[in-house]
């Protein structure tokens, strides 16, 4: 058993402050035993204005907030998956929101640019966002080996497509990494479905650390970060407040179950096709 934390915040467009709490949350996961950390998504900025990401954009292994994430990596002990942060895109007005993973020696083990953008009018209300205007889409998956197993490497809205986390799982994935900034419209209606979704059919933990409340362009967010089990059950959650939120994770449960509960193994669709063809 290895313990693990989902880190929830409330991150405002002050980057100083945002790593100051953070640390001040990595650190309280340290004290409570645990390996490995997840922080939410833009835990780093959360902007007046989505545009003023390009102006802290920073180049893979450069940077302050790569920075703040090494030295925090080697002072805790932890390895941190760093939710997302800004890094540079092909287009200087836009960037990636990419999921940087730091071990515990303070090296970058892997990056994740999130895959999917979330370019939406909400039902039955006024809000609506257009993440492409300042971010620029990622193609490729990415998984991690951890101490708490493989990582499958996800960002927010990403969670609404399961064909994105069947092929971490084919490329090993036992674990599930959600930070996120979910609306309080969506989180309201979807979240906790969504994340005990992606756990049940793939046999897969969950562990979802999420942004929480009113933000400086006045964004609501849900909250509610958990740690879901692969079964389906949330074995830990937080609805609100900056917070640590930790569970025993079982690295071998995920394996043991496949294995009783050959779900995966009878999956057809892919036998199915290449006998059309």
């Amino acid at each position: 058993m290895t313990r693990t934390a989902a880190i929830q915040m409330n991150s405002g467009s002050d980057v100083s402050a945002n790593l100051a709490l953070a640390d001040r949350l990595l650190s309280d996961a340290a004290a409570d035993g645990c390996t490995l950390a997840v922080l939410p998504e833009n835990f780093a900025l959360m902007p007046t204005h989505a545009r003023d990401k390009a102006n802290h954009a920073e180049w893979p292994g450069d940077g302050p907030i790569q920075t703040f994430l090494a030295d925090a990596a080697k002072r805790h002990g932890l390895w941190i998956i760093g939710g997302s942060i800004p890094l540079t895109s092909p287009d200087e007005k836009r960037v990636y929101g990419a999921c940087v993973v730091i071990n515990s020696d303070g090296d970058a083990s892997a990056i994740y640019r999130k895959i999917h953008l979330f370019d939406v009018d909400l039902p039955d209300c006024d809000e609506s966002y257009r993440e492409s205007n300042s971010m620029y889409p990622g193609n490729e998956t990415a998984v991690v080996d951890t101490p708490i197993g493989v990582i499958g490497l996800t960002i927010c809205y990403d969670v609404r497509f399961p064909e994105l986390f069947r092929a971490l799982v084919d490329q090993g994935a036992t674990v599930f990494t959600v930070p996120a900034a979910f609306t309080v419209v969506t989180g309201t209606a979807h979240w906790h479905t969504l994340l005990r979704a992606r756990a049940i059919e793939n046999l897969a933990w969950v562990i979802a650390a999420a942004q929480f409340g009113t933000h400086a362009d006045g964004r609501q967010t849900f909250g509610h970060s958990l740690i879901c089990d692969p079964w389906g059950r949330i074995l830990t959650e937080r609805a609100d407040g900056n917070a640590v939120v930790a569970a025993e994770i079982d690295t071998e449960a995920p394996l043991h179950l496949r294995q009783e509960f050959p779900a995966l193994m009878n999956r057809r669709l892919n036998e199915l096709q290449e006998n059309v063809t």
